[in-house]
């Protein structure tokens, strides 16, 4: 309990002091107003609900993919927190181009916890981790800082559809019209794809990564819901397999599982997945493998990390390269 009255005491000091360089950065770019009457708005989530009284001008994201959706209505925050880990300032190719010349944001890293004093140095007045798994201790902390929206309670842990976070955001920032036709075009090209291979509806898929063994994504997982959008079905009993988690290792006694019309492996180069998956008896011998049905997406690749950055902004690389993959696969 003493290293934790330490710990916000240490933060409440940083923020108040406002000692760090990156005290004296610019606000970041923001183009277009936010909507007459935006504010207050105020959201639930998993620990309960946040009111944001005016508009932000410093944003510092402790979830992992809320860039996206900020740089889409074109704001840049001041502060994310990075995934991927390969590319500059924690902004991905895709979306590079939505800064408009503003600066690159600081890069925060989640090592058991968000970086409390890193973040009060950034003078925040608004913290989003939607797509997170903050802890009751870490958001309590958080708001000691500035106004904090945790996950949203209805789904698990980095569970949160593309479509409710480009949604969330957009409330938060004022633009909530602008944040519902972002979600509408890209749904939209998703319908597209769906009705140019209605083959997609009669098959059956399953997206999964090559850790501790064979680790599978869940229903709720982003990934998975790529493929349910375009029509597939996921396995029967997958969810009852892993349990309440986005996705989980599953036992060589399940490796039933993977046996569908097609799965997508995402692995750390494509020539290394093939070769694991070659030299597993268990795997060459279910019938997917037999007949080649499986995908592998090269995450060293944009479009490799696309597929498991999913956001209103990495879609269509990811559709563009995967549709025409998964629908060889099934046809």
């Amino acid at each position: 309990m003493f290293r934790k009255l330490l710990v916000v005491s240490a933060v409440l000091l940083t923020a108040a002091c406002g000692s760090s360089p990156t005290d004296t950065a610019a606000p970041p770019a923001s183009a277009g107003a936010p909507a007459a009457n935006a504010f207050p708005v105020t959201v639930e989530h998993k620990y309960g609900s946040t009111t944001v009284k005016a508009e932000p001008k410093r944003i510092v994201l402790v979830g992992l993919t809320e860039q996206d959706s900020l740089l889409a209505l074109g704001i840049v925050p001041v502060g994310v927190t990075e995934w991927l880990k390969k590319y500059e300032g924690a902004i991905n190719p895709w979306a590079k181009d939505k800064l408009n010349g503003a600066p690159l944001p600081t890069v925060l890293v989640d090592q058991n916890g968000p970086q409390f004093e890193k973040i009060a140095s950034l003078r925040p007045d608004l913290i989003i981790g939607l797509y997170s798994g903050l802890t009751q201790e870490a958001y309590d902390t958080l708001t000691k800082i500035a106004p904090t929206v945790a996950q949203p309670k209805q789904y698990n842990d980095y569970g949160i559809p593309w479509q409710e976070t480009t949604k969330t955001v957009g409330k938060l920032v004022g633009k909530p019209a602008e944040a519902e036709k972002l979600v509408a075009d890209a749904e939209a090209r998703i319908a597209k794809a769906r009705q140019d291979n209605p083959k997609f509806a009669d098959a059956t898929g399953l997206m999964a990564t090559m850790w501790e063994g064979y680790f599978v994504y869940g229903s709720q997982d982003p990934r998975s819901r790529i493929l349910t959008s375009l029509g597939f079905k996921l396995p029967e009993k997958l969810d009852e397999v892993i349990g309440d988690k986005f996705g989980a290792s599953i036992s060589k006694e399940r490796v039933d599982l993977l046996d569908q019309s097609t799965i997508i492996w995402l692995a750390a180069t494509a020539q290394e997945g093939r070769t694991a998956l070659d030299g597993d008896p268990l795997y060459a011998s279910l019938k997917v493998a037999k007949e080649k049905r499986d995908i592998l997406l090269d995450e060293s690749t944009d479009v490799g990390s696309a597929a498991s950055f999913i956001s209103v902004l990495s879609l269509p690389i990811l559709l563009d390269a995967l549709v025409p993959q998964l629908a060889k696969s099934v046809g």
